[in-house]
């Protein structure tokens, strides 16, 4: 199936490793011309070359922390400038912190709040006057599955990410009339750098080891497993493709049936 991704010009934040660097990578391979994002230079830098010479797609590098109100902006503008356009904005950051309701203070509050949704809120506008050009602009945010069910010890993801789904939502009626789309995926349990984080907080907490903690959360799978990075990206590529041009206002989780509501 021919997505018509070939020469559009994308942004994705937090991209330099797991669910980030996987969309980047596929929307690279598709032909996409890529703006990759790290808060760190090095770091964005390198796999932009890494990316470029496995795919033969023009990839970028483009430093700076979402969470910080002085740097979406730039970020976006600087994409725009550098690819020659702007079709697709993945708007992705790592989460916030493990932790129970009573050990996080309002400065950690704030700081979740600037980095799970105030980077969406950022982004998309510093983006809206690029993809208004645009006869296919798309929108992805990425979320979790958590803002459908809870997850034990994630009280600040599972109450910001919430807002963000809501925001979406929102921009998908609000903008459609000028042409953008706008979906959420929400993800469950992905093989990534910060699952393996989560699951070591969760091993100390618990008293046992990271492969216990793994192993129990995979039985929570229909499948019986953690998806991969490439498989969160297929569904990513697709939903912010003209392939997917009549999609918009989704929510879609990606998370093996880990999610056990029906709507």
């Amino acid at each position: 199936m021919d997505l018509h991704l070939k020469d559009k010009c994308a942004l994705v934040t937090g991209s330099s490793r797991g669910l980030g660097r996987a969309v980047a990578l596929a929307l690279a391979q598709e032909g996409c011309r890529v703006a990759l994002n790290s808060r760190d230079p090095e770091k964005a830098s390198l796999a932009a070359e890494q990316l470029a010479r496995e795919t033969g797609s023009k990839v970028i590098a483009v430093a700076g922390d979402v969470s910080d109100p002085r740097v979406p902006e730039t970020l976006v503008n600087e994409a725009a400038r550098l690819l020659g356009g702007f079709d697709i904005l993945v708007t992705n950051a790592g989460g916030p912190p493990a932790g129970l309701f009573e050990s996080f203070d309002e400065s950690s509050w704030q700081k979740a709040i600037d980095t799970s949704l105030m980077s969406h809120v950022r982004l998309i506008k510093a983006a809206l006057p690029h993809l208004r050009r645009s006869k296919a602009a798309s929108v992805l945010t990425v979320t979790s599955y958590a803002v459908k069910q809870p997850i034990p010890n994630l009280v600040l993801s599972n109450s910001i990410r919430a807002a963000t789904v809501g925001l979406t939502k929102s921009l998908a009626l609000e903008l459609g009339q000028d042409g953008i789309r706008f979906n959420s995926i929400l993800p469950g349990w992905t093989a990534t750098e910060r699952v393996t984080e989560l699951m070591t907080s969760r091993a100390r907490q618990n008293g046992t080891t990271l492969e216990e903690e793994i192993l129990k959360q995979t039985r929570d799978s229909p499948l019986g497993r953690m998806g991969t990075p490439a498989e969160f990206a297929n569904a990513a590529v697709f939903l912010v493709s003209p392939a997917a041009s009549y999609i918009t206002g989704v929510m879609l989780t990606v998370d093996g049936g880990m999610y056990k509501g029906t709507l």
